[in-house]
């Protein structure tokens, strides 16, 4: 087993051994008792379609997936990439926008009627729709000062399980105007169009003059005051249509202070609809810069946020496994201070490891689909079955290579056993045992 497969799956081990010995996670198990049969469905998760930033469809993920030997994919296709800056003070009328394909764009009832037809017509391959969501970005730094950066556009996470795509529609991301709030801030929106009343006075004001031409008295009438009531009128309606939508998302994009209070917000409102939350890969960083003639180089950035983890509470997983280096999961890690708060009851239950292969495209910067891979422990093969294991924490990651044959932690001399996602009542006794084989699937040595 090579050194970083070998980590994460010894990290994994150690994860199951804490929850598993401190009464975390699913039904406990006790002496002689038999515990419900679980199967491994290796499982490719992280993926992205045509529908968002993928370059194969639906049809041709399931094939490439039945061909490498993977038995479910978890769809993740981006919920909305849609980036703005606007210039201060008519951020919404002087901006430029960003956009790529996206769920939203696509539609999500047709979204979710397309991954259900693709399902049947490969019924080999489980089909797990999903989102990507970038929940908040934020701008600092200025045109004018040749500094202007966007911040975490690639802080994403992973949202499953939701029942419904409405449950969807109304996600609180920056860019979902189904998600914008409206209240009293909406009425101050509106009070530009008071302008329309002065602009159609002036427009139909008349004035009367008398001129006299030699002995005769002639009455005038002028229209003087058209070009002030036009200037109002187009003053009003550029103050509306900076307003508009007339609604304001939860966190401003011009807010450099927020902290993860969004990301805080976003794993509520997910969680109070049932469905779960993944942190993505947090400590992979995103870089570029790009150049905008005489306004200079504009920066979007997105810094690693191992951090997350500890910063916030309520999700279910995060990303432990994937193609560039990580040091949450190593021994002392962000994860082991998570996981012990969480065991010293100052935390919401552990959050678990996932392997995110992110696959994009075929060969793109070396990614194959088998990659990286997460080995849920399902009872039923069943989007309800997986969605059960993730919540569970029945899953490994690991490469194409190594599967984990079996695991189990024993105390009383193995009269006291558990796996993973069950709870081990160990009777006040903190001798435990840790029992697991792995095999390499090419058959050759793997030191670990």
């Amino acid at each position: 087993m090579n050194g970083l497969f070998g980590r994460t799956i010894g990290l994994s081990c150690l994860a199951w051994l804490l929850m598993a010995a401190w009464g975390w996670a699913g039904p406990a198990i006790g002496a002689g008792e038999a515990g419900p049969e679980f199967r491994p469905l290796v499982t490719a998760f992280h993926v992205h379609s045509t529908v968002s930033t993928g370059t194969l469809s639906l049809d041709e993920l399931a094939e490439r997936a039945e061909r490498l030997g993977i038995e479910a994919i978890v769809l993740t296709d981006n919920f909305i990439l849609r980036y703005e800056y606007g210039l201060f003070p008519l951020r919404g009328s002087i901006r430029h926008t960003f956009r790529l394909p996206s769920v939203l764009d696509y539609g999500l009832e047709r979204y979710f009627a397309d991954v259900a037809a693709a399902q049947a017509r490969h019924p080999n391959v489980l089909l797990v729709p999903g989102v990507e969501v970038v929940p908040h970005y934020f701008w600092d730094g200025s045109l004018f000062t040749r500094n202007l950066t966007m911040h975490n556009s690639q802080k994403n996470m992973l949202v499953l399980g939701l029942a419904k795509p409405e449950d969807y529609a109304t996600l609180p991301v920056n860019g979902n105007q189904a998600s914008y709030h409206y209240g009293w801030s909406s009425l101050w929106d509106l009070v530009p169009a008071a302008l329309f009343i002065p602009a159609l006075w002036l427009w139909r004001r008349r004035t009367v003059r008398f001129v006299r031409v030699g002995p005769t008295k002639y009455q005038e009438t002028t229209r003087r005051h058209r070009g002030y009531g036009v200037v109002l009128a187009v003053a009003g309606a550029l103050l509306l249509c900076n307003a508009w939508p007339f609604g304001q998302p939860l966190f401003s994009a011009y807010d450099a202070g927020l902290g993860y209070r969004p990301y805080q917000n976003f794993i509520e409102a997910v969680t109070m609809k049932g469905g779960v939350v993944i942190w993505s890969m947090p400590e992979a960083p995103d870089f570029n810069r790009y150049s905008y003639g005489p306004l200079g180089e504009v920066t979007v950035k997105t810094d690693p946020y191992p951090e997350a983890l500890a910063l916030t509470s309520g999700y279910t997983g995060f990303g432990g496994l994937y193609q560039q280096p990580r040091t949450a999961v190593q021994p002392g890690g962000i994860w082991d201070q998570v996981l012990a708060q969480s065991l010293a009851g100052q935390g919401a239950a552990p959050p678990f490891a996932f392997g995110e292969i992110a696959f994009h495209t075929p060969g793109s910067a070396g990614i194959e689909l088998d990659q990286v891979l997460t080995v849920f422990g399902v009872q039923h093969r069943t989007v309800d079955g997986l969605m059960d294991a993730l919540r569970q924490g029945r899953a490994y990651a690991t490469g194409p290579k190594l599967r984990l044959d079996s695991f189990q932690v024993e105390s009383e001399g193995g009269q006291r056993r558990a796996s993973s996602g069950e709870t081990l009542d160990r009777r006040g006794t903190r001798e435990v045992t840790v029992r697991l084989s792995v095999t390499a699937t090419d058959r050759g040595p793997h030191p670990i």
